[in-house]
């Protein structure tokens, strides 16, 4: 890895036991750092809404939820390592792109080499996080920043990107251009429209006013816009 990365790390286990564990073994990795203990599932949520957090511990079997009930139930999990005493959860566990699969009880050097995979995926991520996209306009090909993005509109099977500077009309399927976009800074708000959040000066009933422009916001996607803008 290009350089030491540092974790910060949940563990959300129902044992006492099984915490102390895990807890003495994150205290013996330098590029650890625990955030918190969850005793379920509910609780780790809310603590998640609280603090970035970037790598879970997390037990499978535990009352509420399950731990893979848990992050099918989050939009974007951290990475997480289950840890249980049950084998047979095992397949169903990569299902979920787990980073790994500890059986209890864990010896240190299995736990070693399971972060080993988290603090490598985790870099993986990181290097590629791109904070552009490449689009071809007038046969000339463009790089825009997202943080000059200021919307994109559906046109038949063109999508106009408009920019600070620029409009430009890429040829292209709308989703597959959302699909580059970081969800964090863009906003659906109707079948034709995705705009920055970050550009967006107001929202007044069914319309945003965005730069020096008004666009129209759809039933379909204002609950979950209005969501992110207020984030």
């Amino acid at each position: 890895m290009a350089k030491t990365q540092t974790l910060k790390c949940l563990i959300i286990d129902d044992e006492p036991l099984s915490q102390d564990v895990i807890r003495d073994f994150i205290e013996a990795c330098p590029e650890l750092e625990l955030s918190g203990i969850c005793n379920d599932a509910l609780e780790a949520g809310q603590l998640l809404k609280q603090k970035n957090i970037d790598l879970l511990f997390l037990d499978i079997n535990m009352p509420k939820l399950s731990g893979i009930g848990f992050v099918k139930s989050i939009k974007e999990p951290p990475l997480f390592i289950l840890v249980t005493a049950y084998p047979e959860f095992a397949l169903e566990g990569f299902e979920v792109d787990a980073v790994d699969y500890l059986l209890k009880p864990v010896s240190f050097e299995r736990f070693r080499a399971a972060v080993n995979r988290a603090l490598e995926r985790y870099s993986s991520r990181e290097e590629s996080t791109s904070q552009h996209i490449m689009v071809r306009a007038n046969k000339k090909d463009y790089r825009l920043n997202f943080d000059e993005i200021i919307y994109l509109e559906a046109q038949g099977d063109y999508v106009r990107f408009v920019t600070e500077t620029q409009s430009l009309m890429v040829h292209g399927r709308f989703k597959d251009f959302i699909a580059q976009l970081p969800e964090s800074q863009f906003g659906r708000i109707h079948k034709s429209y995705v705009v920055s959040l970050a550009k967006v000066v107001y929202l007044e009933g069914n319309r945003v006013n965005i730069g020096e422009t008004k666009l129209p916001v759809s039933l379909s996607f204002r609950e979950e816009f209005v969501t992110k803008f207020n984030a």
